[in-house]
């Protein structure tokens, strides 16, 4: 399973302290079917806990994603920032997981190269 952020995500999760290893830990967990809520079209939505304060107060991450194939983790806020997305964003997200899940991996790879796309490993 590849796992990518977008470079928009990176940045954000650079601020709030999230390494990889978070995100890996948060993909393998909605593979154990480990998921705060499936949004429809390949969209969902899942907590992660930064280091030593858990889930209570974490921040949220949508994730457009084929399970045992690929995931993009695409938007990221802190629970004290927005409640949730708006229905505009969530058919936004799922117009770009449909894209995205679409992409072979040349075209994956042209997307790396020219850095907006970042390949978690």
């Amino acid at each position: 399973m590849r796992i990518f952020k977008y470079k928009t995500f990176e940045k954000w999760a650079k601020k709030q302290g999230m390494s990889n290893a978070d995100l890996k830990k948060t993909i393998t967990e909605i593979q154990k079917g480990l998921i705060d809520a499936n949004l429809g079209g390949d969209v969902y939505k899942k907590r992660i806990g930064l280091h030593g304060k858990g889930k209570r107060s974490s921040h949220r991450t949508i994730i457009l994603m084929k399970i045992q194939d690929k995931a993009i983790f695409a938007h990221g806020f802190a629970k004290g920032e927005k409640g949730n997305i708006t229905k505009n964003e969530l058919e936004g997200f799922k117009v770009m997981a449909n894209a995205f899940l679409s992409l072979n991996d040349e075209q994956i790879n042209i997307l790396i190269d020219k850095q907006n796309l970042i390949e978690v490993l």
